[in-house]
């Protein structure tokens, strides 16, 4: 970990105690002097990152606003150690989980054990989503945006970056572009050696249905496409600057992917659990939402093609089938 300036972009890598590593953030400057994302909610993360942002040539009270590419623990989580006073710009969709009402909590409990039954898990989910809502420990506690960005949004302070709406990874995902030297910061939308898992939410609405997000994000990375990138800057790990082919790449393998899933279900009928276990026999137990909306990702995927079908039967279990050439 060693702050280092690209122009007046400044990377900070900062620890977690997440399989996926340190997270990164930036200092960049501008009008105003912006952090985007905010690391990880531990006194290690904070510690260092006041002194990673020394060896910048700033401290804490230097920074004006935060913009945040996602929700998740690891980007948001020291938003506590700021004042009140700094201004917080996110997708609207990422305030329900920086503030996190008693109301919202339950929204994510009723999602996710409807959710475990369709797809088909064989016993109480409830060990499940305790597993996968213990990383919001290491998130903020209770922190409103001061508004909110959306798609073709110019960043304030920092008039020549544009917002990007990239849904997938979360629901709240946006990547941010500088049209005039191509390089754009991209969260955990792309990442330069490892895949980002487009993980399963509750939906925005309550009205709405349950977000797909492999389709979306395979449509977020189509339309990131569209941009000519020189140089990303990632979430985790080093930068991308050959961003269109890795995309190309990524698609690519998650397709083939899909394909295999696929001829697991032309003998007979399985649900999303029994893909996940054939998918990912090691891990599906330490890492239930990874692998969970990974496999349903996969299916969601399939259907979006043409290429499987699904039933419910009686007890609200999806059961998925290969479609017969």
């Amino acid at each position: 970990m060693c702050a280092q300036w690209f122009g007046n972009i400044g990377k900070i890598s900062l620890p977690t105690p997440f399989p996926v590593g340190d997270v990164n953030v930036y200092v960049v400057k501008g009008d105003k002097l912006t952090l985007f994302d905010a690391g990880i909610n531990t006194k290690e993360g904070w510690d260092t990152f006041v002194f990673e942002l020394s060896q910048l040539g700033y401290t804490p009270e230097d920074i004006e606003q935060i913009i945040l590419t996602h929700h998740h623990p690891d980007h948001v989580g020291l938003l506590d150690y700021f004042s009140e006073d700094v201004d917080v710009f996110a997708h609207e969709g990422a305030e329900r989980w920086t503030v996190r009402t008693d109301d919202f909590q339950q929204v994510c409990h009723d999602f996710y054990r409807k959710s475990f039954t369709q797809f088909g898990l064989p016993r109480d989910p409830e060990p499940v989503i305790r597993q996968m809502q213990a990383p919001l420990k290491f998130s903020c506690k209770g922190r409103s945006l001061t508004s909110y960005l959306k798609e073709g949004d110019r960043l304030p302070g920092l008039e020549e970056w544009l917002a990007i709406e990239t849904p997938g990874h979360s629901q709240s995902h946006l990547v941010f572009y500088r049209e005039k030297d191509g390089i754009m910061i991209v969260g955990d939308h792309v990442l330069a050696t490892v895949s980002s898992n487009p993980l399963l939410e509750p939906p925005r609405k309550p009205d709405m249905e349950r977000p797909k997000p492999q389709v979306q994000y395979n449509d977020s990375l189509k339309k990131v496409l569209q941009f000519p990138v020189e140089k990303a800057f990632t979430g985790h790990g080093t930068e991308v600057s050959k961003m269109h082919d890795l995309i190309d790449r990524r698609l690519g393998r998650q397709h083939e992917r899909a394909m295999s899933v696929k001829e697991m279900l032309k003998d007979e009928p399985r649900t999303a659990f029994e893909v996940c276990k054939q998918l990912f026999p090691a891990i599906y137990k330490k890492q239930p939402d990874l692998t969970i909306s990974e496999s349903v990702g996969q299916l969601d995927y399939l259907l979006e093609l043409g290429e499987i079908t699904v039933h419910q039967n009686d007890n609200d279990i999806l059961y998925f089938s290969a479609k017969r050439s």
